[in-house]
């Protein structure tokens, strides 16, 4: 049987990895169980937190960064950052038909946030060996080169921790259960 990660607190925390569970208390206004276990290794820690601040810069809208996130984490089969991301959506105001379209796998009406799901699925599902006709897709619907590289940027950071969470069995956090 696989040996369990610690979940850490501000006071079991390595040394190092305490300030970056402030950061993530001061944020989030708890320290989430997927940073919680991510400080065992703070590099990891400050890794994900960084690609996670990179990523909320890039052009792309709240409702297309949710997108992509909550894409990579279905396509992932993410047990922890599904719930976790359908909550964020759901604060951010992402449409309710968006996020069911994602989490069941079925189109999303609109034509250009369809076009970003499924660019982004076939990132992920090619290991980002996609085809020309998937980029020309992508850009017939409005988005550009920038954009590719901002999806790669978030498929990063969410290959980050939807393996982690794979392998650590990171346990999901109350109020993310509800958006099991």
């Amino acid at each position: 049987m696989r040996e369990k990660f610690p979940v850490h607190t501000l006071e079991t925390a390595p040394g190092n990895a305490r300030p970056l569970l402030e950061n993530s208390l001061t944020a989030w206004g708890m320290i989430p169980n997927l940073h919680a276990v991510l400080a065992e290794a703070p590099q990891v820690l400050e890794a994900y937190q960084k690609l996670h601040e990179l990523f909320t810069c890039t052009s792309l809208s709240s409702t297309e960064k949710h997108i992509v996130w909550l894409t990579i984490n279905v396509e992932n089969e993410c047990h922890y950052c599904v719930p976790a991301h359908t909550m964020m959506a759901k604060m951010e105001q992402v449409p309710d038909d968006v996020i069911s379209a994602i989490r069941n796998r079925t189109p999303i009406d609109d034509s250009r946030l369809e076009a970003l799901h499924k660019f982004t699925t076939k990132i992920v599902q090619k290991r980002g060996k996609v085809n020309d006709d998937d980029i020309q897709n992508f850009y017939a619907a409005g988005y550009t080169k920038q954009n590719v590289l901002e999806v790669i940027l978030g498929v990063s950071q969410k290959v980050l921790s939807n393996y982690s969470n794979h392998i650590t069995g990171v346990p999901v956090d109350p109020p993310f259960k509800t958006f099991i």
